[in-house]
């Protein structure tokens, strides 16, 4: 999905150019060793969707749309300390970021053409269920005095 060196790819020959993105390291509370207290583990990183010109405009509108609610004026933000490596934590977040792009770029599915249920299926349901209410209908004791 992505390294961190360099390009993080989204879909096809379209991927994110390291300038656009924004890194920060923090403290992490997830797992850690001896120096956990010390170290700046977890990662959030922050893509400007709103401005960038790494994706074509379509995808842009497109993620924009459906994004809306995790955006924060128009920057996305993905955070990951579930590793107690900052090196993991940055791969896992640069995946994080180009799956969420791919997913919220991705064409919309094909509308389902709407198809007629064929006159001899309906009429051997409806069969069907006449039998089972007088299967049932003559296990009631009304009959029986």
């Amino acid at each position: 999905m992505g390294d961190v060196s360099g390009r993080h790819v989204i879909r096809g020959s379209v991927s994110l150019p390291e300038s656009e993105l924004l890194w920060r390291f923090s403290r992490s509370s997830g797992p850690g060793g001896q120096h956990v207290n010390t170290s700046d583990s977890q990662v959030e990183l922050r893509f400007d969707l709103a401005r960038t010109q790494a994706l074509p405009p379509v995808w842009k509108e497109r993620a924009l749309e459906r994004l809306a609610g995790r955006l924060v004026g128009g920057v996305l933000v993905v955070r990951a300390s579930e590793h107690r490596s900052q090196w993991r934590n940055r791969e896992a977040a640069a995946v994080r970021l180009a799956g969420l792009l791919a997913e919220a770029t991705a064409p919309p599915p094909r509308s389902r053409r709407p198809t007629r249920i064929p006159r001899g299926i309906n009429e051997r349901r409806l069969r069907e269920k006449k039998q089972r209410s007088e299967t049932k209908r003559g296990r009631s004791p009304r009959d029986w005095t």
